[in-house]
This record gives structure tokens, sequence and C-alpha cells, in this order.
């Protein structure tokens, strides 16, 4: 599966980072995150239920930050085993492009996932995912923003 697209946020490129660093704020805009946790400068451990279809799982993971070009990209990659239902991997290459006051946040995803998800079909799986990354992107952006005119 791949996904891209762009989310432009009312915010300077160095709050937008801080944010796509922080546990708190990632935690509060993941849909179905229930534990989110630095482990080192550049991984975090990882607890997400999620609904795909008539397949609801909770995923256990652990993501690594790669290719940190601070406050600019990163390579967000990892792994989630979900018991019987299967699991997920991929990652994502995140780009933050300074436009104005505003900062444009660009994101190109390839993941995959085996098991009973995978047995659901891809449209579901795609289509499941683009929604769980509208919704991320969405409240990311509120409570970026809502930072930013706060600060």
């Amino acid at each position: 599966m791949e996904m891209n697209g762009e989310e432009r946020i009312a915010a300077p490129r160095q709050l937008v980072w801080e944010a796509l660093n922080d546990p708190e704020i990632l935690r509060e805009c993941i849909p179905g995150c229930q534990e989110l946790e630095k482990t080192s400068g550049t991984e975090l451990a990882a607890v997400v239920k999620v609904k795909i279809g008539p397949v609801s799982a909770t995923f256990k993971g652990e993501v690594t930050l790669e290719n940190i070009n601070a406050p600019e990209s990163y390579t967000i990659s990892g792994e989630g085993k979900g018991g019987i239902a299967g699991f997920a991997k991929g990652g994502a290459d995140v780009k933050l492009v300074e436009d104005g006051a505003e900062t444009v946040l660009t994101y190109d995803v390839k993941a995959q996932v085996g098991g009973k998800l995978a047995q659901l079909g891809s449209r579901l799986i795609d289509s499941t995912s683009k929604k769980l990354a509208g919704q991320f992107f969405t409240k990311f952006n509120e409570v970026v923003s809502a930072k930013a005119a706060g600060a």
C-alpha cells in the first residue's frame, strides 16, 4: 500500500517539528493510540487499537526515526504485531517546508500488512488507512495550530 499527501499547518516549521517529535502530542493525534512512549532519542514504543472492517486488533510495536534532518525532514518506520489479526509494517518520509507563517507538511507512506488483515482485501485496507491518516493529520493540524495561536 502506498499513500501520500500534504497538510498545511498554521504554525512555524520549528513548532511543527517539535510536535512531530513530542510523544504526548502524537498520542493525542494517532487514532486508537493507547500508549506511546519514547524509549530513546530516535525510538518509540506504541500500542494502537484499530478496526479494519470486521477485524479489530491491538498492535504493539516499535517506531524508529531515521534520516533526521531537523527541522526539515525524517523517515519514520515501524512494525506492529496484532496477534491473530496479523502484522503491519512500513514507513513514511515526512518533509516540512516553510511557506510564510505556515508550514506545509508532506508525507509519502509505504506499508504492508499480513495475516488475517491481508485477507480483507487491499481496497478496504487502503480506504481505512487513508481515513486514519486523514484523522491523524486533521487532529495534528488542530493541536499544532492551536499551540501556535496560543504561543
